[in-house]
């Protein structure tokens, strides 16, 4: 009985909540629950066409978490300059998320086209998620977790934090929001 009512209760909210009523139709992209590698996944884009991380195989990746309204922000154009500079051996993925100070209110087209618009964005971006918490997204799950991606367990801090992954999809390492884009830190792993 209690667990029909939870089942009932998680339908009524699902289909009064905005964020997830859009979603009812919607499967999301993400990768099996035994991800061995970053390659396993595919996330949904802005645009909501899919992006797939095996498709990368051969560069290296770097994942950042992103937000529109923050004093980071204008590492956007540091990444789309480094993107421009190494991307034939460097992929670049955005996580827009509104985990932190509600920097992130935006729908996808929203932050689609603030991207493009104020930072000539053209490195691929994911859909909006969660960076940390109950809801996280798996791919942050990995990142996050030394029992998943072998290497470190790590903690978002803030918005645009970055990870680094190698030419065959291993975890390097992870820099803080404060590292910039086209730092020497960075840049010279790269």
């Amino acid at each position: 009985m209690i667990k029909l009512m939870a089942i009932g209760f998680a339908l009524l909210t699902s289909a009064t909540n905005p964020n997830t009523a859009s979603m009812k139709n919607k499967v999301p992209v993400q990768a099996p629950a035994t991800a061995k590698s970053i390659y396993d996944f595919k996330v949904e884009a802005l645009d909501g066409s899919t992006i797939d991380f095996a498709s990368f195989k051969g560069k290296k990746i770097l994942i950042v978490n992103t937000a529109s309204a923050c004093g980071f922000t204008p590492q956007y154009e540091g990444l789309e300059a480094l993107y421009k500079k190494y991307q034939d051996k460097l992929v670049i993925v955005g996580f827009p998320a509104n985990n932190f100070g509600g920097q992130e209110p935006g729908t996808n087209g929203e932050i689609k086209e603030f991207c493009k618009k104020n930072y000539g964005v053209t490195f691929p971006m994911a859909a909006k998620v969660s960076v940390k918490g109950d809801d996280m997204a798996a791919i942050y799950k990995w990142l996050c977790n030394k029992s998943e991606n072998g290497v470190l367990d790590a903690t978002i801090s803030w918005n645009f934090n970055k990870f680094l992954l190698d030419e065959k999809g291993n975890l390097v390492t992870k820099f803080e929001s404060k590292i910039t884009p086209m730092s020497d830190e960075l840049t010279s792993k790269l």
